[in-house]
């Protein structure tokens, strides 16, 4: 038996695949948009994929269940509870199968959503691992509160989480402690709120080091589980939706996407998502654009500025970048959203002032300072004492709440969401002078100005 575990860094995404080595056979778990590594893996081991399996609908990412399904007469398990549009198997509680010496065994834990199963694996009898999709991660468990309006069945996240401490607490603790676990994520997730850095534990390690699953009262870690955590992104339900119908074909949909020639003329009022550096940006681009920088969490933020109604245009620095940029797009099912995709800019009218750090550090008073970290992070790690908090993923909704009446300095943690911030700002308040104080904001002790 061969457990191998396939990681996506931009979306702190795990999947995985367990080989049978006396049936040459695979079930994967959870797999990721593009499905090529798993055939990839399959035909390294001589094996076929006989079977893959869903945790639950996934909301911060797009599965190719579906796709591998039909391209290898692999069957889908997943629970019935999840209403899937596609063919599939019900795997619930007191579902089994077997793949040579190996046992999967279904259990069902929700309180991430409430069609979640977890994933017991026997061999000979044994119980070796679990894989717990959005359940139990390794130092956090899964947040409760993306199905209150989304997918087959719906809860309010007061009753998620009740069903969460449940789940952990007669299903998977009483696990044997050396049965080895592995989430569907780890950190950097929106899917929880203080995942580990780690990318496997064991159900000892987790009942020993996981805050979580230390004695709590139903009441008590209901309030903590719901406290705190992240914001939602505007995909997110978008996902869930595509997830329980089944995504198009990855390659074909991606190869679907327009590819524009460099200097073509936009569509007037259109989204535009410019992925190129900030230091290019400021220097010319399309009138309101935004800019989301190919590095960092792309995905995410896009999926979190942008909304899966909104079809957008996506420019690039070069061929390469935007390859990888509709790539990244596809992940979060929005590949079909892309009006075109094209390299360069294909205007320059629209340019960013640079700030003046040190002016801005000798006379803070005399700007507006708007910090666009989350609402934690700002109560957490005040940095400019006065300033006013409008996380990102509201900012093109709330930026005309921003005073006008001075310079407006935006700022993040470390410079990233910066750039997308005082470019959604500079477009909602046209005549005002908008600075990003970008990565310079790594040189201000924590609340050291006010205004």
């Amino acid at each position: 038996m061969k457990i191998e575990q396939f990681e996506d860094k931009g979306l702190a995404h795990f999947s995985y695949a367990i080989l049978s080595e006396c049936a040459r056979e695979i079930v994967l778990i959870d797999p990721a948009r593009n499905p090529q590594q798993y055939y990839d893996y399959a035909q390294a081991n001589d094996a076929r994929i006989v079977a893959v399996i869903e945790t639950h609908p996934h909301a911060d990412f797009v599965s190719s269940h579906l796709e591998i399904a039909q391209a290898t007469g692999a069957a889908i398990r997943v629970s019935k509870l999840l209403g899937a549009d596609y063919v599939h198997e019900a795997f619930d509680e007191g579902d089994a199968f077997t793949m040579g010496k190996l046992t999967f065994r279904a259990l069902n834990t929700p309180g991430h959503s409430p069609d979640s199963l977890s994933i017991v694996l026997e061999r000979e009898g044994k119980d070796v691992a679990v894989f717990t999709g959005d359940t139990l991660f390794i130092g956090d468990v899964g947040r409760p509160d993306l199905r209150e309006k989304t997918g087959n069945l719906t809860a309010q996240r007061e009753e998620l989480a009740r069903q969460m401490y449940h789940s952990l607490r007669e299903q998977l603790m009483p696990l044997a402690a050396d049965v080895l676990v592995y989430p569907a994520h780890g950190a950097g997730s929106l899917c929880g709120k203080a995942l580990s850095g780690a990318n496997s534990s064991s159900i000892g390690a987790e009942k020993a080091g996981n805050p979580m699953l230390r004695p709590l009262s139903e009441e008590d870690f209901v309030k903590e589980l719901l406290a705190n955590q992240p914001f939602i992104p505007k995909y997110f339900g978008y996902d869930v939706a595509l997830n329980k119908a089944g995504a198009p074909n990855y390659a074909l949909s991606v190869q679907q996407v327009t590819r524009l020639a460099p200097g073509t003329a936009l569509q007037a009022g259109a989204v535009v998502v410019d992925t190129r550096p900030e230091a290019e940006f400021k220097k010319g681009h399309v009138e309101g654009a935004i800019n989301i920088q190919q590095g960092g969490k792309f995905e995410t933020w896009l999926g979190s500025i942008v909304g899966p109604e909104e079809p957008f245009y996506l420019i690039a620095a070069d061929e390469s970048t935007r390859e990888d940029l509709i790539q990244k797009t596809a992940k979060i099912g929005y590949e079909p959203l892309v009006k075109g995709a094209l390299v360069g800019t294909p205007a320059t009218e629209a340019t960013m002032p640079v700030l003046d750090v040190n002016q801005f550090r000798r006379h803070p008073e005399q700007y507006t300072i708007v910090d666009i970290r989350s609402a934690t992070e700002h109560h957490d790690e005040p940095i400019f004492a006065g300033s006013l908090n409008i996380p990102l993923p509201e900012l093109r909704e709330r930026a005309p709440e921003i005073p006008t009446t001075k310079p407006v300095v935006v700022h993040c943690a470390g410079g990233y969401r910066s750039a997308a911030g005082s470019s959604i700002v500079a477009s909602a308040l046209p005549g005002t002078e908008v600075l990003d104080l970008s990565e310079a904001v790594k040189s201000f002790q924590p609340a050291t100005a006010a205004h």
